[in-house]
């Protein structure tokens, strides 16, 4: 048989095979709808619960004074003095609750940075941030300690819905960088130890506003 006869026949089988329509073995695999079971309670206390486990620390506040009062604690007992805040409109809201505890220093000096994010994912306990947030990349990751505040609306039970979230709000100009902060940061490359703190902040504290 000459090779030009056998390319024939391989095509022929090719061509043979594209036209017969060979049914999807896994439908369920083509991420139309979610592996994991819907939430039984409610997506704060789920998120809540999600976060402490990977050693996140979570409050929950009422209203914005609330905030401004469990802001203010968490600097006393830790001790910051050097508070950074890049998002002009998240310090004009703590301003209009009379917090001013922000510190006109760069972020390399700073003890802790205060961010928001785009959303909150309760069934992993996850911060979603983004390069198009008004603190950018590196904020939530340089300081030793990060401090997010978040609303309750922000909340969503999954990564797909985070990621949808993510896509109404910005259509086609999808931001560069989308990150998904599950807790401190942490390794155990070195002798299977865990180490927390190496790749971005020791520390993260979630403050959850209700705005229903």
């Amino acid at each position: 048989m000459s090779v030009s006869s056998t390319k024939e026949n391989i095509l022929k089988k090719i061509r043979q095979a594209l036209s017969d329509s060979t049914p999807i073995p896994f439908p369920q695999s083509e991420g139309n709808t979610s592996v994991f079971q819907p939430p039984t309670q409610d997506l704060e206390i789920e998120f809540a619960e999600q976060f402490a486990r990977l050693q996140g620390k979570f409050i929950f506040c009422v209203d914005g004074d609330e905030l401004v009062v469990q802001l203010n604690a968490l600097i006393a007992s830790q001790g910051l003095k050097k508070l950074y805040c890049r998002e002009e409109k998240l310090r004009a809201t703590l301003k209009a609750h009379a917090f001013d505890g922000f510190s006109d220093v760069e972020l390399g000096d700073c003890d802790a940075a205060v961010t928001t994010c785009e959303a909150l994912v309760a069934r992993t306990g996850t911060i979603v941030l983004s390069s198009a947030g008004p603190s950018g990349r590196t904020v939530s990751v340089y300081a030793p300690i990060h401090i997010c505040i978040a609303y309750t609306d922000q909340l969503v039970y999954d990564i797909r819905d985070g990621l949808v979230g993510l896509k109404e709000k910005y259509q086609h100009q999808l931001p560069s960088l989308i990150s998904f902060a599950t807790g401190p940061s942490r390794t155990a490359d070195i002798e299977k130890t865990l180490v927390v703190g190496v790749h971005g902040p020791k520390q993260v504290y979630l403050f959850l506003v209700d705005r229903h």
